[in-house]
């Protein structure tokens, strides 16, 4: 495995992170704790989860994931071998707290004392803001439209994760879903305001979508503010399991292709089968191959893989050991430079 710093911390997190929302929902918690298991005993210390989850979110599930974390640190009283980040929603439906903005201090405090009972534990190492409360673009949404809509005010939502940070509830603090004006403008007011930093984005980013490398990209370089790029397999479409027009049984296509239409766009084929030949020809897994151009990007903290079956984890955990040749790397820029970012 291999590991880099998280933002400016000591941290030392894998540069695969064990993403977790598919348990409670695609999987059992028995196979939630084989993953983790597995993961661990491979090098991988850092994991990533959040109060939502498991997805697609439902009231019914809500809280699942954590609870099947916290289950695993229960038996296994392995809770000081992870580096643990969860996050608290956005602006959500009336099932969580009532719904409507979410980062004021009293629904923070809620959210962040009910992700610490679910997950049996005293502390988060990584507590991040899951999307905006301000009406931005994320989620895929593109054509900015500027709306004054209400929403708590930065300097208040750092002030309150510092009294967390204070009381050893939180160790750090992170993004998920922000554009380079809400990176840029917390770090600003933590220089001038004294209060913590941002060290991680969690946004998207694969093969189909490096939209990151626009704005946020020199941002986390320059600030130490990595990026934790999630759905690095946009969605499993480069696994090439869905070449063909197949959907694969128990898919996330299968089960809930409505809710994952992220990927599901004009070129989206023509993209997946150009990739599929450059790793062919080349003697490689494609998955692998899409995970290890993500992880050894500059501006990349830890890649964020979500599996729903053994085979699948350790494919993917498997992906730090390949290499990719500068004809590799060349080759992926040519895919991009004639279909750029077809599923932003």
């Amino acid at each position: 495995m291999n590991y880099k710093k998280l933002g400016n911390t000591d941290l030392k997190v894998s540069t695969i992170c064990l993403g977790t929302m598919t348990w409670g929902e695609q999987n059992t918690q028995e196979e939630g704790f084989e993953q983790m298991d597995y993961a661990l005993d491979h090098g991988v210390n850092f994991w990533d989860t959040a109060e939502i989850y498991s997805i697609p979110p439902k009231q019914e599930t809500f809280g699942d994931t954590e609870v099947i974390i916290g289950n695993w640190f229960e038996k296994t009283k392995k809770r000081d071998k992870v580096i643990l980040a969860s996050k608290v929603c956005g602006p959500m439906r009336e099932y969580v707290r009532g719904g409507g903005n979410q980062f004021g201090e009293k629904n923070i405090t809620t959210a962040l004392e009910g992700s610490l009972k679910r997950l049996k534990t005293d502390y988060i190492d990584l507590y991040q803001l899951h999307w905006p409360e301000r009406k931005t673009n994320f989620f895929g949404k593109l054509g900015y439209e500027h709306n004054d809509s209400e929403w708590t005010k930065f300097e208040d939502i750092l002030g309150c994760l510092k009294k967390f940070i204070d009381q050893g509830k939180i160790k750090h603090i992170g993004v998920s879903n922000e554009t380079p004006w809400g990176l840029s403008k917390y770090l600003e007011l933590s220089k001038e305001k004294n209060l913590p930093r941002v060290h991680s984005v969690q946004n998207p980013y694969n093969l189909l979508n490096r939209t990151y490398e626009v704005g946020l990209a020199e941002i986390s370089i320059r600030e130490k503010a990595g990026l934790l790029a999630y759905s690095p397999l946009a969605c499993g479409y480069l696994s090439g399991k869905y070449r063909n027009n197949q959907i694969p049984k128990n898919s996330r296509m299968e089960r809930d292709g409505n809710f994952w239409t992220r990927y599901q766009k004009p070129n989206t084929d023509k993209v997946v089968e150009a990739y599929y030949k450059i790793a062919k020809k080349h003697n490689l897994d494609l998955a692998q191959m899409s995970l290890k151009f993500l992880e050894i990007q500059p501006f990349v903290t830890s890649v964020i893989i979500g599996a729903t079956t053994m085979e699948q984890l350790k494919t993917n955990i498997e992906s730090v050991n390949i290499k990719l040749t500068d004809d590799i790397f060349n080759e992926i820029n040519e895919v991009q430079a004639i279909y750029p970012n077809p599923c932003p």
